[in-house]
């Protein structure tokens, strides 16, 4: 595979920088059961990195390792040049780490905008008494978030839903929303855990469009799992590929589309 050490340019002009996050031979396992197996990459700072494999490779695994949701049993994962220990979700959303899930965790009986909102959460300074009282401060402060969400809002095209219940929308709006709220979080990374699952043509063409607008505009480093090999061969910058929890690929799209491994273990067979 090609040497990116020192960082590299993609064909399309944008400069990908140092290493943001390393994987470390992390091995994961529940009981007797081994899902990741001594797997090591690292994601740059800029880039789309692209997480692969069929059904039960082990990719919801590793992007809960990243999370930081799940701990490894061996191995270490370190990321702005920090080893990076145990955390709770709260630690996990300061250092700059956000996520969508693969079924959608949203508030139904909330509004797109208070959804979006509670992605900011982890940003407000204000106490929860001056926050739950509005006044002082947490108003001025509620205002200047609020003022940022609504440029999310903008930004994603989702201004004429941004009063309409979650619950009311159909899935690929609910889709965008999830997204909206973890941008909403001003991630350094965001891990999107099959972002396209479940929408149609129109759906997944806007979608990967976002994604792009939000790497190009924003300058977020994103990490994703995504079976539509289309969809992962026209987004990522480089591909990591997993089977049976083992990694047998990494590299950019051409280099993974060419491996024989990987065509033998995934893209030239069909999986349920």
């Amino acid at each position: 595979m090609t040497d990116m050490s020192q960082g590299y340019v993609t064909a399309d002009g944008r400069k990908i920088g140092g290493v943001l996050m390393e994987m470390k031979n992390i091995t994961l396992k529940f009981g007797g059961v081994t899902a990741i197996q001594d797997i090591s990459f690292d994601i740059r700072d800029g880039e789309i990195r692209a997480i692969i494999g069929p059904n039960g490779a082990g990719k919801s695994s590793m992007l809960n390792v990243i999370s930081g949701f799940y701990v490894p049993t061996e191995g270490e994962v370190w990321f702005k040049g920090y080893k990076r220990g145990p955390m709770r979700p709260y630690q996990v959303a300061q250092l700059g780490i956000a996520r969508t899930f693969q079924n959608i965790a949203l508030f139904d009986g909330m509004s797109v905008l208070d959804n979006i909102m509670t992605g900011r959460l982890t940003l407000m300074k204000s106490g929860l008494l001056s926050q739950a009282m509005w006044w002082g401060a947490a108003s001025k402060e509620e205002d200047e978030h609020r003022e940022k969400v609504e440029k999310i809002i903008d930004f994603l095209e989702i201004q004429n839903i941004r009063k309409t219940p979650v619950g009311r929308l159909p899935y690929g709006l609910k889709k965008r929303v999830e997204l909206a709220r973890a941008l909403a979080a001003e991630p350094k990374i965001l891990l999107l855990d099959e972002p396209m699952a479940g929408m149609n043509v129109e759906e997944k063409e806007d979608m990967c469009r976002f994604i792009l607008d939000v790497n190009d505009e924003f300058g977020t480093t994103i990490a994703l799992i995504e079976h539509d090999m289309g969809v992962v061969m026209d987004l990522s910058d480089r591909v990591v590929v997993m089977d049976y929890g083992k990694k047998i690929g990494d590299g950019t799209p051409d280099e993974v589309r060419n491996s024989q491994e990987v065509i033998d273990a995934y893209l030239g067979v069909a999986h349920d």
